[in-house]
């Protein structure tokens, strides 16, 4: 599967997109804000995820900046099984940060989540990382109100996170952005 967005292009990712991958996710003021990633992030991690195959109803990208000169690497965002929820997770290099495209990244998936039937999806964010609770707000996301604490591989440990919940419309609601960005 592929996602085109305004700036965006979202595609899986490629055993050759490893360096590039380990280039821009080495950073621990990036990895720290993951649940899964660990710190320090190798070649044989970033060889791993470039390779992982994708699932059905739960996939994952690699999002890229179309430029002039081709195609250039700039983080990830994906769907990926939470209990009985599908989950939203992404992040973006630090080089990239404060330009919407965690956001627009975020909202493509999620236009792919209703496409492929999910009524529903989470998100967290740790509390250190206020910057990602306004990407979900834009997203169309409401905080629960609820706190959990969450384990962080790059930490090395759990740690304070805010929930979140998506309600996404397949059934043609109007009102619902995400169902015209799908169709």
């Amino acid at each position: 599967m592929f996602i085109r967005s305004e700036r965006l292009f979202l595609r899986p990712g490629w055993p050759e997109d490893w360096e590039e991958l380990l280039a821009l996710i080495n950073d621990e003021t990036v990895v720290r804000n993951l649940a899964k990633a660990p710190w320090p992030y190798t070649a044989d991690d970033a060889r791993e995820f470039a390779r992982r195959a994708q699932e059905r109803l739960a996939p994952h990208f690699l999002v890229t900046l179309p430029t002039a000169e081709g195609t250039k690497l700039i983080g990830s965002a994906g769907l990926g099984p939470q209990g009985d929820n599908i989950e939203l997770g992404y992040w973006i290099a630090r080089s990239h940060w404060g330009q919407g495209y965690a956001t627009e990244a975020a909202r493509s998936v999620l236009s792919l989540a209703a496409a492929l039937g999910h009524r529903r999806v989470v998100a967290h964010h740790f509390t250190d990382n206020p910057a990602s609770g306004r990407v979900l707000l834009k997203a169309g996301f409401r905080p629960t109100g609820g706190e959990s604490m969450r384990y962080s591989a790059g930490r090395g440990r759990e740690a304070l996170a805010l929930d979140y919940v998506r309600e996404l419309s397949v059934d043609g609601d109007p009102e619902d952005d995400l169902v015209k960005l799908a169709a």
